[in-house]
């Protein structure tokens, strides 16, 4: 379990760093737009109040809450299903990048009320509207290495 709570460490960490560097230091809710390599990589301001791609959407109390509600009901789920049926490393570092993720847009909803999106890419003449962050990141590729990696059950 070390291993998952040092992965979950570090997103969680890299994630509060970049959001704060993003949105406070280059003051991005104010600018809302930055070209940083056009068109690939431009970091457009976002405020997220539903999950992804806006689904869920709505400024109301009540969605926040539900939807810090459930996050934090996915994380006692991976925690308690590595501590029965741990995986290999590969399985471990997953569960702890879905975990730091989760956590780290957590207290964003806190925060703000909101999770602040800021990654904007495009390429190839495709004109992406959406923005994500580094938690969602981690999230997307924990849960991937969880389907990918889930380990061997013994044999009887």
């Amino acid at each position: 379990m070390r291993l998952v709570w040092w992965a979950a460490f570090w997103i969680f960490v890299i994630d509060q760093i970049t959001k704060v560097w993003v949105v406070h230091v280059l003051d991005l809710k104010n600018v809302l737009r930055l070209e940083v390599l056009p068109p690939y990589l431009n970091f457009h301001m976002a405020w997220n109040y539903g999950i992804n791609f806006g689904l869920l959407a709505g400024e109301a109390p009540l969605t926040r809450w539900i939807l810090i509600s459930v996050a934090l009901g996915i994380v006692l789920f991976v925690v308690v299903w590595m501590r029965r049926e741990p995986p290999g490393k590969a399985g471990l570092i997953s569960a702890g990048l879905l975990i730091g993720g989760a956590l780290g847009n957590v207290v964003d909803r806190v925060l703000y009320g909101a999770v602040a999106d800021f990654l904007n890419m495009s390429c190839c003449g495709f004109n992406n509207p959406f923005a994500f962050n580094v938690a969602d990141i981690a999230i997307f590729a924990g849960a991937l290495g969880l389907v990918l990696f889930p380990g061997v059950k013994p044999s009887k």
